[in-house]
């Protein structure tokens, strides 16, 4: 059955390495992580979100929630690039509460009339899986936008202007993103690994998996992602088991969506509100397994097309658990693990 999470982006809550581990493997070590230091104006909070939220709009603020693990490189950087300088930190500070929350954390949290758990708890019933995922929250206590991941500062600053002007109410972020980021910063590549085609419904009928790969002219992110993921040997060798269709989200032309809709790639992201580029979704035995709405590295992102290509789905209910066991048995081999390379 589909898991409702993103993969984006995104740094995974796996990262710690469990103390059995450490006690047996001698050679093989994650290297990567980064000690987090968030903000000091960050908000020191009783952890009753229905407070958090009437008081931050008392203030003419949004509450918005940091979720993160120990260790998380992408955690680090985003908040780096947007919560301890430049523009994003001061639109954040101005126009928003925010409270950290430990995505292993045992705080009891009050989050609204009906569920109050502990802040692993919570995660669970948000369906938070990587880190670092952001809540932005309404005045009365409800999520108006969600972050499943890192997001680069030009694209960040249209989710923060998205909820500040409480655009929330007449559209979503995808539509709000469409309407304000249209410059060109990437040039969409032709490889010769893609499928040419409209319709996606025979290839879902294969026994290849499908990987659809969702771009366009705005995209901050895809020609990292080329060059620094897909260019390589090992996650080219990955792919050679997969259908590969790429998409450009700013086309007109009409496709053949997986449930046999005729539609655009644009208008089928907005409708799955999912404003990341470069997007993916995999598909395997007719049904979508995974999706990337967020930045991964090149490890993560491999292990996930693993995680469809070999149909680990059947043996793990998430690829968290899949990655977990292929983790331990690389670091058992000896070899290094560089989750930030």
């Amino acid at each position: 059955m589909l898991k409702p999470y993103f993969i984006s982006l995104l740094c995974l809550f796996v990262f710690s390495i469990p103390k059995s581990w450490a006690e047996t493997v001698k050679t093989g070590k994650i290297t990567g992580g980064t000690e987090l230091v968030f903000p000091e104006w960050f908000k020191e909070s009783f952890l009753d979100f229905r407070e958090d939220s009437a008081e931050a709009a008392d203030g003419g603020k949004h509450l918005l929630l940091f979720f993160h693990v120990a260790g998380c490189p992408y955690c680090k950087k985003m908040l780096d690039d947007n919560f301890t300088s430049g523009d994003n930190a001061k639109i954040v500070q101005k126009y928003f509460d925010v409270i950290d929350l430990d995505l292993k954390g045992s705080k009891e949290i009050a989050f609204n009339k009906k569920l109050t758990v502990t802040e692993t708890k919570l995660g669970q019933v948000l369906n938070v899986h990587y880190t670092p995922t952001l809540l932005f929250m309404s005045p009365t206590n409800n999520v108006v936008a969600r972050i499943d991941g890192y997001r680069s500062p030009r694209e960040f600053k249209q989710v923060l202007n998205f909820v500040k002007e409480k655009a929330y109410k007449t559209m979503d972020l995808a539509t709000y993103r469409e309407k304000h980021i249209d410059d060109m910063v990437y040039t969409l590549k032709d490889d010769p690994r893609y499928v040419k085609t409209l319709d996606l419904q025979p290839l879902l009928k294969q026994d290849k998996p499908l990987m659809v790969l969702f771009e366009d002219k705005t995209c901050d992110e895809c020609a990292r992602f080329h060059q620094e993921i897909l260019d390589l040997k090992p996650t080219q060798k990955i792919l050679d088991k997969y259908n590969v269709v790429r998409l450009d989200v700013l086309s007109d032309q009409a496709i053949i969506d997986p449930k046999g809709n005729k539609i655009t790639a644009k208008k089928w992201l907005n409708q799955r509100n999912i404003s990341y580029r470069p997007a993916v979704l995999l598909y395997s035995e007719g049904k979508e397994r995974e999706k990337v709405t967020g930045l991964l590295k090149s490890f993560h992102f491999q292990q996930l097309l693993n995680y469809v290509a070999d149909k680990k789905y059947n043996d793990f209910d998430t690829w968290i658990g899949y990655l977990n066991e292929q983790t331990k048995k690389i670091l058992e081999s000896g070899q290094n693990i560089d989750i930030w390379k």
